[in-house]
């Protein structure tokens, strides 16, 4: 029988030690590279001429959200409609402000509010497509308990991966009366693959092990939550706006979407991911599409029935909301 030299387990031991260290590395350093930069924008609803109140919304983990609640225009019914506005990586509730005068002006409150490890909000161990969305489900039951809001009619405006959550939160829910998603990604494999490239880090072994890495600390399979899939499964109508020029998630995701669900509406405009030179166009488009299925949930017409999981086929267009713009 072979003895193993004295010095060998001890030196077995070592190099395992050392490859676990290693590994330990490049989960931080992976973690870290991904970390959403915090962001401290010091306007306000205030500064377009809106009057709002700061809250504190209650999510999960014992965490707290910040957001501003701007009522609507003082001639607007109570209750009144509304829509939660969710920021993308890295934003906050001032990116998103540009939207508010219009819908404010066109009688609904809005909900703007930062996610986790964003803005002024709670910090918390890692943020993700499902924290995005946990932290919109909470914000909308916040907004549901408020007595001059109509829970019938809650919208969810998002850009980028607070696009991407708005779509998973809708898919879940039957209480969302229509979605505007802003520059939503189609697949997060597809999104970080874009992103690795662009760091030159080779596919096989590392853009591999990135990818499984994030989907075990996020607790979910990419497929699960991409908006591929979510948006299958919508029973609501959504208005899908892509900047043409956009080089972070190209316009072709958002033809993707389209595709996957009859029960919405394309509208590609100039410009970037963050900057949209149709911005006007934009909002009037969305305006129109919001205020038409508003009145759909009003009035209680038929919602859009949910996709069988197996077909990965559009929707009927039975139910579907005529076009809200042309």
């Amino acid at each position: 029988m072979t003895e193993w030299p004295a010095t060998a387990l001890p030196t077995l031991a070592l190099l395992c030690g050392i490859a676990g260290l290693a590994l330990l590395a490049i989960n931080l350093a992976i973690r870290l590279s991904l970390r959403a930069p915090r962001l401290i924008d010091p306007a306000t609803p205030s500064d377009y001429g809106l009057g709002f109140s700061e809250v504190r919304i209650p999510t999960v983990r014992r965490r707290q959200l910040r957001g501003w609640w701007i009522p609507p225009a003082g001639e607007a019914k109570s209750p009144c409609p509304a829509l939660l506005v969710m920021h993308g990586w890295g934003g906050n509730a001032a990116t998103m402000m540009p939207l508010a005068p219009p819908f404010h002006a066109a009688g609904y409150g809005l909900l703007l509010v930062e996610a986790r490890n964003h803005g002024a909000s709670d910090s918390d161990s890692f943020s993700s497509l499902p924290r995005f969305a946990e932290d919109m489900e909470s914000a909308t039951t916040w907004l549901q308990a408020r007595a001059d809001v109509d829970s019938r009619r809650i919208g969810l405006i998002g850009h980028s991966v607070g696009a991407a959550a708005a779509l998973l939160v809708a898919a879940r829910r039957k209480d969302i009366a229509a979605v505007v998603s802003i520059a939503a990604f189609a697949h997060p494999e597809t999104l970080m693959r874009r992103y690795l490239a662009a760091k030159s880090v080779p596919f096989v072994p590392f853009g591999w092990y990135v990818l499984q890495y994030v989907q075990h600390v996020i607790g979910h399979r990419f497929a699960d939550i991409a908006p591929l899939r979510s948006i299958t499964r919508l029973r609501c109508p959504v208005l899908l706006v892509h900047g043409l020029d956009d080089e972070t998630v190209p316009a072709e995701e958002a033809r993707l979407l389209h595709a996957r669900q009859n029960c919405s509406e394309l509208l590609l405009i100039a410009g970037s991911h963050d900057d949209y030179a149709e911005m006007d166009k934009g909002l009037d488009a969305a305006i129109a599409f919001v205020n038409a299925a508003m009145q759909r949930a009003e009035t209680g017409a038929a919602t859009v029935s949910a996709l069988p999981a197996a077909t990965g086929k559009p929707a009927g267009t039975a139910d579907c909301p005529e076009p809200a713009y042309s």
